[in-house]
């Protein structure tokens, strides 16, 4: 009910935002959307065209447009790129914090990022291009470079001093505590700051079994970590153990998203990258670059059944007819284990991650299904001698419909003995693929895609009509 009642309001300002846009009334519009929060302007953006973007650009303060401009899906921002003018971008960019930045500019081209940095005081831009160096799907990318660190030789009170004097207007729940050298030695709590004497040294209080990750360390590690241990923050170190930023759970929240994203993509046989604009061109080009090898995979299993197809006639045309069925079983079965196997490797579950484990698993799973699948499509199969041809008035009515040269009984031996064949083989790709993809570096979640589904056709449709033609005839 609340979600509903959230959905008609959102709509009720979208009729009114859009009455203010046709009657041009600008004083309307910036009182109305100054009483919004800056996640609703933004879906406002998105569901408008470009010259109502630019009116609603016009009235909102640039600290709002900064946000608003964060929080649009890529491919409005790519739009707003080309639409707000040069001295707007900077604008915003000025606004924004220094990884929030950082991960828009990552969007744009090189000349045209470049032009953006060029255009910030040397203070933002040097702090930007520092997080740029760093891969945007690493710990690096995602990290907030803002933080509060001080010595362990510091008192109580000279560490409440430091976070006085802190120009930071973000949330904190720990202060990181470094070495004389630099290098980070663990975190203090900041109820200890207020429950401790003033004088009591730092050192003293840190925690230095404390959890970190480093720049390099991959996005989804580090979401994986966040979700392990319910963590608030986590500081994130570079190579030489010396403190490089912090990355907090709202950030980690939006990486879940992301990933995910990506996942379900990769699964349906597409790219993030479909979304970067709002150009149907570029989607069906990206889907296409999926679908040849799938029509390539597709041209191959009928390869298969013509090869076959010069045996015996009658015996292909009664065999072809559970051929569907072998397929689309067994490629279900195998799509089953890879989505199993890729999400426990997407989690980082340790479980997930020994191949001995999971195959004692999933193969005996695979056996019950397999044998259940084939004990069916057998019955199904012989279901099929019962049928009589309604167009037939002569007493060759009393025949099946399939030709008397072929046994029904073998055909369903066969039919029976290809799909507990096929999905043991399908099985066992779903289960190896992702482990392989992933040591290679390609993303697991791709082997629950068309690509493989069709792969898993074309094996089971030939073993199927091997079995069918060897043992039916």
């Amino acid at each position: 009910m609340a979600d509903e009642n959230k959905k008609i309001k959102r709509q009720i300002l979208l009729q009114q935002v859009e009455i203010l846009l046709e009657s041009r009334d600008l004083g309307g519009l910036k009182t109305l959307l100054s009483d919004q929060w800056e996640s609703d302007i933004a879906e406002i953006v998105e569901s408008v065209d470009n010259d109502k973007r630019r009116f609603i650009f016009d009235v909102l303060d640039h600290e709002v447009s900064a946000e608003v401009l964060e929080k649009v899906n890529e491919a409005t921002r790519d739009e707003l790129y080309d639409l707000l003018h040069d001295h707007e971008i900077k604008a915003i960019f000025t606004e924004l914090d220094h990884d929030d930045a950082a991960d828009l500019l990552a969007e744009l081209p090189d000349e045209q990022a470049q032009k953006v940095l060029s255009s910030l005081d040397r203070k933002d831009s040097k702090g930007i291009q520092a997080l740029l160096k760093y891969s945007e799907d690493s710990a690096g990318g995602i990290m907030d470079p803002v933080l509060i660190s001080v010595g362990e030789n510091a008192t109580v009170t000279e560490a409440v001093e430091i976070i006085r004097n802190a120009d930071i207007d973000e949330d904190f729940y720990t202060i990181y505590v470094v070495d004389d050298t630099g290098k980070y030695v663990g975190d203090v709590r900041i109820r200890l700051l207020l429950t401790r004497q003033a004088g009591t040294r730092i050192g003293d209080l840190v925690d230095c079994d404390t959890l970190f990750v480093t720049t390099d360390m991959d996005q989804e590690e580090v979401r994986n970590i966040f979700s392990k241990n319910d963590l608030i923050v986590i500081p994130v170190l570079d190579q030489t153990h010396h403190l490089a930023g912090r990355i907090t759970a709202d950030r980690v929240i939006e990486v879940a998203e992301e990933e995910a994203a990506e996942d379900v993509l990769a699964m349906a046989g597409t790219d993030p990258d479909e979304l970067d604009s709002e150009s149907v061109l570029n989607a069906a080009r990206i889907r296409m670059t999926w679908m040849l090898p799938c029509l390539l995979g597709t041209a191959v299993t009928a390869m298969v059944q013509i090869f076959f197809k010069s045996i015996d006639l009658h015996l292909y045309a009664a065999a072809s007819v559970f051929a569907p069925m072998v397929a689309a079983i067994s490629g279900n079965t195998g799509l089953q284990t890879s989505a199993v196997v890729g999400q426990g490797l997407a989690t980082g579950h340790l479980a997930a991650t020994r191949l001995g484990q999971v195959f004692s698993r999933e193969v005996r799973v695979a056996l019950l299904v397999a044998l259940s699948c084939a004990i069916l499509s057998g019955i199904v199969c012989l279901g099929f001698s019962s049928f009589r041809d309604p167009n037939m008035a002569t007493a060759e009515s009393a025949t099946t419909v399939l030709p008397k040269t072929i046994s029904i009984a073998w055909l369903a031996c066969s039919l029976s003995m290809a799909m507990f064949a096929a999905i043991m083989v399908s099985t066992t790709l779903g289960l190896v693929l992702p482990f392989l993809f992933k040591q290679i570096g390609i993303d697991p979640a791709i082997s629950s895609g068309p690509i493989v589904t069709t792969a898993n056709d074309s094996i089971s449709v030939a073993i199927y009509m091997t079995l069918a033609i060897n043992l039916a005839s």
